[in-house]
């Protein structure tokens, strides 16, 4: 989960609170393949899926409430909104969830050539081993939340760094977004 926000600064309910976690419902669904129906993954995936979104408009929203020259509003909206949902769908969908599915497929695949242990034992280590990858994959593909005083290649993770390198370039010259 990213930082605790400055003292004063409003707390974000999609950052810093336990909603959070429901933008890693993906990597759960994905630890838990090899057990449950096609369908339970695939709702795990509209839960995170529905977290990106809430995000995007949250801080849309919240850039539209900023007070400044009504002309570069709807860019600041826009910018927001875009930021926010390509970033979250990377960093909280796409990236990890691949990731878990990888490792799980992995693990089974092994588990299954190099023993000799039943199915069921196999898949279900194949699910621990995923669930225990998701804490260690989190910290390098999240982020913090971006400010001037963060600007700084320790503070960026590698969503940061590919949206910097990438999509933000692309950004009329408005305030960077706090989508990160």
């Amino acid at each position: 989960m990213s930082e605790p926000p400055p003292r004063g600064a409003e707390r974000d309910i999609f950052r810093d609170t336990w909603v959070r976690y429901l933008g890693y419902a993906n990597e759960v669904g994905e630890a838990f393949r090899s057990l449950v129906p096609a369908a339970v993954v695939w709702l795990s995936y509209g839960v995170s899926s529905s977290y990106v979104l809430a995000d995007a408009i949250d801080k849309g929203k919240k850039a539209g409430d900023v007070r400044s020259p009504e002309a570069g509003r709807s860019t600041r909206v826009t910018v927001a909104v875009v930021d926010t949902f390509v970033w979250q769908a990377l960093a909280s969908v796409a990236i990890p969830g691949f990731t878990i599915n990888r490792v799980c497929a992995a693990s089974l695949y092994i588990l299954g050539t190099a023993t000799r242990w039943p199915l069921s034992i196999r898949k279900w280590t194949t699910t621990a081993l995923g669930l225990l990858v998701i804490p260690v994959i989190i910290h390098p593909i999240d982020s913090i939340h971006w400010s001037p005083a963060h600007h700084c290649p320790l503070s960026h993770r590698s969503v940061d760094f590919l949206l910097d390198s990438s999509l933000r370039k692309l950004y009329p010259s408005v305030e960077k977004p706090s989508s990160s």
